[in-house]
């Protein structure tokens, strides 16, 4: 069983991971509005969109971002990162409780 919990937290680690490079590529998109990845940053960046859109858009169905005057905050990242850290700590439990 430990090794089934192993996999799952490696798998939620490296998708946090990937979550923490969506956050900074959104961020130098919007930082740098004539950021365009190029090569290899393409890809990476490719990876990143496909496999972090299908849950946040998911999440932006019902939470909608918060309106501060001119500003949307997107909470569905933060809701999202939250999740995963959740469900590590089942995971943990789960897996590791004695």
């Amino acid at each position: 069983m430990a090794i089934i919990g192993h996999a799952l937290l490696f798998l939620i680690n490296l998708y946090t991971l990937v979550m923490w490079g969506r956050l900074i590529l959104d961020w130098a998109m919007v930082l740098v509005p004539s950021f365009r990845p190029k090569g290899p940053i393409l890809l990476l960046a490719e990876v990143v969109y496909t496999l972090t859109d299908p849950p946040l858009k998911f999440i932006r169905r019902w939470i909608k971002p918060l309106r501060i005057g001119q500003i949307a905050l997107d909470l569905a990242w933060i809701v999202l990162l939250i999740s995963l850290t959740v469900l590590s700590w089942i995971v943990r439990i789960m897996f590791f409780s004695i």
